[in-house]
C-alpha cells in the first residue's frame, strides 16, 4: 500500500485521525500557555465555583468563533490573509502584521515559560532551560516531514497535561457539586473574566492556528467540511477538559483555605495539591504549555505571511525556525519587554473580531467560497462574538494605550 504524504495535500480521501487530532491540539496547545495557567488560577481565586459558568460561556463563545473560522479557510481553500485580501485588498497585509508582531512578542513570553518549566521541573537555570526548549522546538521543523512531527508533539503535550491536570483535581477534593450547581445559577458574574478567556483561547493567530494546519495537510473543500467539524470542536474540547481540571484543582485547594502563593499561582496550587512531587509536575504541564504555544506561535505566525514571496513559501520552515531563534535571543538579552508586551496585547483584542467579521464576510462572496451557503446558525453567533469582542477589545485599547505612556 502506497503511503500517502499528508503535508503535501492529497485530499480527503487519506485525511486520518493523526492530522484531524494533530490540528485539534495544535490549537488547543497553542491556547493553553503560560498565561493560561495563571490566568485560569487567578480567576478561580476570585470568583469561586462561579468560575465554572464562564469557563461554559467563554467555551460556547470559543466554539462558534473556532467552527466559523475553520469552516470558511476550508471552504475557500484560502489562508486567513488571502481571505481579508479578497473582502479588501490590503487587509489581508494588515492583518498579517498584526499576527506577526503578536506572535513574536509572545513568543518571548512563551520562550520564558519553558525555560520556568525546566526550572521547576528539574532545576535548569531559566535562560538555559529558555535555550534547551527553543532547541527542541527548531528540530521539530528540521525533521523531513515537520508537520507530523507537530501534530505528535502537540497530541502527546495535550494528553500529558490533561491526565496531569486531573490527577491534581483529584488529589485536592474539590467541591464538584458548587461547580455544577454554579455552572448554570452562578453566584457572581465577571463579565471581564469571560472576555478575557476568549480572547486567550481564541484570540491573536490562535483561532487561525488548527484551519491553516489542516489546509497545509490538503483538508479543503466543502466535502471536508465533517472533519473540520470534528477537528474544531475537538480542540476547545480539548482546551476545556484542560481548563476544567485546573479549575477543579484550584477550587480544592481554595475550598480548603490554603493559601496561594501570589508571586506564582499556579505553581503554588500543585505544591500545595502534592508537595514537592506536584512542584514537579507542575514543571512538566508549564513546560509542554510552553513548547507547544512556541511551535503554535511560529507556525501560525508564519503562515500569515507564506504568500506573500515565493521564498518564503519555498522555505517557510527556515523562517519558522529564525521566529522561534529571535524569540530565544530577545528573552536571553533583554527579558520579557512589558511595554511592549502590553502594547501587543491591546492590539492582540482586536484581531479576534476583526479576523472573524472579515471571514463572516467573505462567507457569503462567491469569489472566495463558490457556491457554499453558510449556514445562519454559524453566522448569527459568530456577528454576536465579533460584536462582544470589537466594544470590549476597544474598551481595553483605551485603558491599556494609557498605561505605556503614564
Amino acid at each position: 500500500m502506497t503511503k500517502v504524504n499528508l503535508d503535501q495535500g492529497q485530499g480527503r480521501k487519506k485525511v486520518g485521525r493523526s492530522v484531524l487530532l494533530g490540528a485539534a491540539f495544535l490549537m488547543a496547545t497553542s491556547a493553553i500557555g503560560p498565561g493560561f495557567l495563571t490566568q485560569t488560577t487567578v480567576f478561580t481565586q476570585q470568583l469561586g465555583a462561579s468560575f465554572a459558568f464562564v469557563i461554559l460561556v467563554s467555551l460556547i463563545l470559543d466554539v462558534f468563533a473556532q467552527m466559523n473560522v475553520w469552516r470558511i479557510i476550508a471552504v475557500s481553500g484560502m489562508r486567513g490573509q488571502e481571505i481579508a485580501n479578497k473582502v479588501l485588498p490590503g487587509l489581508g497585509i494588515v492583518l498579517a502584521i498584526m499576527i506577526v508582531i503578536g506572535g513574536l512578542a509572545f513568543n518571548i513570553g512563551n520562550v520564558a515559560g519553558a525555560g520556568l518549566g525546566l526550572n521547576a521541573m528539574l532545576g535548569l537555570d531559566p535562560i538555559t532551560g529558555a535555550v534547551i526548549s527553543a532547541i527542541f522546538a527548531i528540530f521539530i521543523f528540521l525533521v523531513k516531514e515537520a508537520g507530523k512531527a507537530m501534530d505528535k508533539v502537540a497530541q502527546a503535550a495535550g494528553f500529558i497535561m490533561i491526565l496531569l491536570m486531573m490527577y491534581v483535581a483529584f488529589t485536592t477534593s474539590p467541591p464538584v457539586g458548587d461547580a455544577l450547581a454554579n455552572t448554570f445559577t452562578p453566584e457572581k458574574l465577571d463579565i471581564l473574566s469571560i472576555v478575557t478567556l476568549v480572547g486567550g483561547t481564541v484570540g491573536g493567530y490562535i483561532v487561525f492556528a488548527g484551519g491553516h494546519r489542516l489546509l497545509d495537510a490538503g483538508v479543503k473543500g466543502i466535502e471536508s467540511l465533517p472533519d473540520v467539524t470534528k477537528s474544531s470542536v475537538t480542540g476547545i474540547a480539548a482546551t476545556g477538559i484542560m481548563r476544567v481540571a485546573l479549575f477543579l484543582a484550584v477550587l480544592g485547594v481554595v475550598h480548603q483555605g490554603l493559601a496561594i502563593d501570589p508571586a506564582n499561582p499556579p505553581a503554588s496550587v500543585f505544591k500545595l495539591a502534592a508537595g514537592e512531587i506536584g512542584y514537579r509536575m507542575f514543571g512538566v504541564i508549564m513546560w509542554a504549555a510552553a513548547i507547544t504555544s512556541v511551535v503554535g506561535a511560529a507556525y501560525t505566525s508564519v503562515s500569515f505571511i507564506r504568500s506573500f514571496h515565493p521564498l518564503i513559501e519555498k522555505y517557510h520552515n527556515w523562517v519558522i525556525i529564525a521566529f522561534i531563534v529571535v524569540s530565544t535571543i530577545t528573552f536571553a538579552f533583554v527579558g520579557k519587554p512589558v511595554k511592549i508586551l502590553v502594547l501587543v496585547g491591546a492590539i492582540n483584542a482586536i484581531i479576534l473580531p476583526l479576523a472573524l467579521g472579515t471571514l463572516l464576510i467573505a462567507a457569503y462572496k462567491k469569489d472566495v467560497v463558490g457556491n457554499y451557503k453558510h449556514p445562519m446558525w454559524l453566522t448569527i453567533p459568530g456577528i454576536f462574538v465579533v460584536v462582544v469582542m470589537a466594544v470590549l477589545s476597544v474598551r481595553t485599547l483605551i485603558i491599556e494605550l494609557p498605561k505605556l505612556f503614564s
